[in-house]
């Protein structure tokens, strides 16, 4: 028997065994502290993740020649890239896919199925972080992530690290700010939409000295008195799209009540953000311990007003020149803090596009519109003559159809009956392309695409019977919706830092490998609800 004293337990050892073992005990006491150390400081000491809405790869490779040499061309040239990234659910906008990078889980088991959803039992919209028992810190907006059901990598992070790991997450928007720091995080911080103050919620405290010094610098408080015009000459002598040539560079001054939400898809806030990410590098104590902190960042690389690019092309490249200066300093920020040796960078995109489009028919393109509301009109009248008068449709919201289950039960039919004669009914209306029903994506047969929409649904709170409008055609509802495409972005999943090799890898692969990889470099689980398996990242 071998007797451990540190622990007091009785191991039964066989006796071939024996001497072995011992050999093996006696050789890793003799290990030389270096070689100890060296194993220490294969786990970054800061993850840094950088999500930046509506990147796509092939402007951010177009505008290189307008980039310094200390941002993204240096991540592309030293990082480890996955060129072929994916979101792997349907209808995916910037909090869907921030929680599935965050949890590397699907919208069917995170819940964050959108930005906002309907109640069924109020039939009113949920925006995804709002929670009305905790109060704003600077805002209006009560919001924490009591929505989202599952654990983050933050989460995670704090539970291996009994709590001494620092999580913090910074973002324009709200949404993407709370969601990306998860349940457990130290602060999540956002500009708020009507000041252009930096705020947060009672959720996570009071607001940090830093973040009330940047509030006192920030020029968004101001912002009716502030001019967006190309950073520099380059902007307005380079020009990638083919639209109109080269074009005059652009002067937008901003007035009124919504001045602070233009400025939010302008270049201007990635300036901002990377200011304020400067400062919390600097003066947190992120980084300063062998315990692994979190940090995560979301900038902004969408259209001006989410115009068509070919309204705004001078815009869009400017705004890619203010990304590439933000992540040259958030990555000096890092170097001077840790070390980039000692730190590991993630950067990908949200997969998505704001961008309106439009109007198609100059150019006989087929495209319609589908009023959503008109369509559950005619299905209601469609449903009362075949079972009875009724409103069987309750309401829409956006694509999706929610029926009244009780009236349904009441007039003892079968529900799923009931969705399937909707899906033929709807299927022969004008631009419908396929529908969802909740019943076939929870029992029907695998087909070419299911796939997606299974990960989207969530069962309480997603519609009873999803519509997909046929590409080129515009969505009319209660909003005003852009064209819907199925193009996919192409965007990136870069890895940078912790003495990572430059590789460019063209696998496919989907952003919620990200979190597993993101663990299992600082030795921790993966987010409980995480399926998919660690990325390959070379040293």
């Amino acid at each position: 028997m071998l007797n451990n004293k540190n622990s007091h337990i009785t191991i039964p050892v066989r006796h071939g065994l024996l001497l072995p073992l011992l050999a093996a005990m006696t050789a890793l006491s003799a290990l030389p502290a270096n070689a100890k150390r060296a194993s220490e400081n294969d786990v970054p000491r800061l993850v840094v993740s950088i999500l930046v809405d509506q990147l796509r790869s092939d402007y951010m490779q177009a505008f290189a020649p307008l980039y310094g040499n200390d941002g993204l061309r240096r991540l592309l040239s030293e990082g480890q890239i996955y060129t072929q990234a994916e979101i792997p659910h349907a209808g995916t906008d910037r909090a869907a896919a921030a929680t599935t990078l965050i949890t590397g889980a699907m919208p069917s088991d995170h819940g964050i199925i959108g930005m906002e959803w309907l109640n069924r039992e109020t039939l009113r919209p949920v925006f995804c972080v709002d929670d009305k028992e905790v109060q704003g810190v600077g805002s209006l907006s009560p919001s924490s992530p009591k929505q989202l059901l599952v654990t983050s990598i933050g989460d995670e992070l704090k539970v291996a690290t009994e709590g001494t790991a620092l999580v913090y997450s910074i973002a324009p928007f709200r949404d993407a700010a709370v969601l990306l720091g998860g349940h457990a995080a130290d602060g999540a911080y956002w500009i708020d939409e009507t000041t252009g103050r930096w705020c947060t919620s009672s959720y996570y405290g009071a607001l940090p000295s830093w973040i009330s010094y940047r509030n006192t610098e920030s020029i968004l408080p101001d912002a009716t008195n502030q001019v967006w015009k190309p950073q520099n000459a380059h902007v307005g002598n380079f020009s990638y799209f083919l639209s109109r040539g080269v074009r005059e560079p652009f002067v937008h001054r901003f007035e009124g009540l919504r001045a602070v939400r233009d400025i939010l898809t302008t270049g201007l806030i990635n300036d901002e953000v990377g200011k304020t990410a400067q400062l919390c590098i600097e003066k947190s104590q992120l980084g300063t311990d062998e315990t692994p902190d979190f940090l995560s960042i979301t900038l902004y690389a969408g259209t001006y007003l989410h115009r068509p690019v070919n309204e705004v092309a001078m815009e869009v490249q400017d705004t890619y020149v203010r990304l590439d200066h933000a992540l040259a300093d958030i990555l000096s920020a890092i170097d001077k803090k840790v070390g980039l040796q000692r730190a590991l960078i993630v950067l990908t995109s949200t997969g998505t596009s704001e961008e309106e489009a439009g109007d198609l028919s100059p150019y006989r393109i087929p495209t319609g519109t589908f009023d959503i509301e008109r369509a559950a009109g005619l299905l209601d009248m469609y449903l009362a003559a075949l079972h009875g008068a009724g409103k069987y449709v309750l309401t829409s919201s956006g694509t999706q159809l929610f029926f009244d289950r009780k009236l349904i039960e009441d007039k003892a039919l079968s529900l799923p009956t009931i969705l399937n004669e909707a899906a033929v009914f709807l299927q022969q209306l004008s631009g419908v392309k396929d529908i969802y029903t909740s019943t076939r994506l929870i029992e029907g047969a695998w087909t070419p695409g299911i796939s997606r929409y299974r990960a989207a649904y969530h069962a309480e709170r997603s519609g009873d019977l999803r519509i997909v409008v046929s590409p080129g055609w515009r969505l009319k509802d209660n909003n005003s919706r852009p064209l819907w495409r199925e193009a996919g972005v192409p965007f990136p999943i870069i890895f940078f830092g912790s003495n990572l090799t430059a590789t460019t890898i063209s696998t496919p692969t989907t952003i919620d490998y990200i979190a597993p990889t993101i663990c299992q470099a600082i030795r921790i689980r993966a987010p409980n609800a995480c399926a998919a398996k660690p990325l390959s990242i070379i040293k």
